[in-house]
């Protein structure tokens, strides 16, 4: 009688994770998930890294806001814009097509 294949390890080239793998049914049998270094070494760092984050978002929120503001008298300007084009280079009908010329 043939002995059963043992299972195998297989690392995640990813995130690092610990597969066991059975070779007889190829499925997972456990996962280990990988070791996570501390983010931050102390609370006052935390609460440091969040009012710079706060901040952050504050002064994009405010950017977004100013050009939204100003993104109608853009679309106005691209518009008239557009329109003087139009004017400037009048329609000559229909384009000719390469098998029109034959």
């Amino acid at each position: 009688m043939a002995k059963a294949p043992a299972p195998f390890d297989v690392t995640c080239p990813c995130c690092g994770a610990v597969l066991k793998v059975d070779a007889a049914t190829k499925g997972v049998i456990s996962h280990t998930a990988p070791v996570r270094p501390k983010t931050f070494n102390d609370i006052e760092e935390a609460a440091r890294a969040l009012k710079e984050q706060d901040s952050r978002r504050e002064s994009v929120f405010r950017q977004s806001v100013e050009a939204h503001k100003h993104q109608s008298d853009l679309l106005e300007k691209k518009f008239q814009e557009a329109l003087r084009k139009a004017k400037e280079s009048p329609d000559e009908g229909k384009p000719l097509r390469d098998f029109d010329l034959d």
